[in-house]
Parts: C-alpha cells; sequence; structure tokens
C-alpha cells in the first residue's frame, strides 16, 4: 500500500521548520563570548600583570631576539 504525499502538508511543515530556525539562530549564544571559569582568572591576572607593569610587549621580543 503506498501512502498518498500531501504536498501541502509537507509545505506547511517545512515552512514551521522553517520558522523555528530562524528563532533558534535569533536567540544563539555566541560561545567566543561566554567566559569560563578559567577565563575569568585569566583575565584578572593579565590586568594585574598589565597594571605592575610585568608583561612585555611583542615589539620589545622581537627587539631583544633581533627580528
Amino acid at each position: 500500500m503506498s501512502e498518498a504525499v500531501n504536498s501541502k502538508e509537507i509545505r506547511e511543515e517545512l515552512k514551521a521548520i522553517r520558522e523555528d530556525l530562524d528563532f533558534i539562530k535569533g536567540h544563539m549564544i555566541d560561545i567566543d563570548s561566554v567566559l569560563t571559569e578559567k577565563d575569568h582568572i585569566a583575565m584578572k591576572e593579565y590586568r594585574k600583570d598589565k597594571k605592575t607593569g610585568k608583561l612585555v610587549s611583542s615589539k620589545d621580543i622581537r627587539t631583544e631576539l633581533g627580528l
């Protein structure tokens, strides 16, 4: 027995799926914008090192290495 395919139902279902996907895309979180606890600690250490002058610029390193 073959089942008749109702193209109108298929189009309606595809439209609903497309709307759901559009909603999901509009509400997705950009994973690169979320800080983990490890990221937060690293940023805190970076700010501390920057404030105390412990950081060395890449330009200074290249100069020191003669590059």
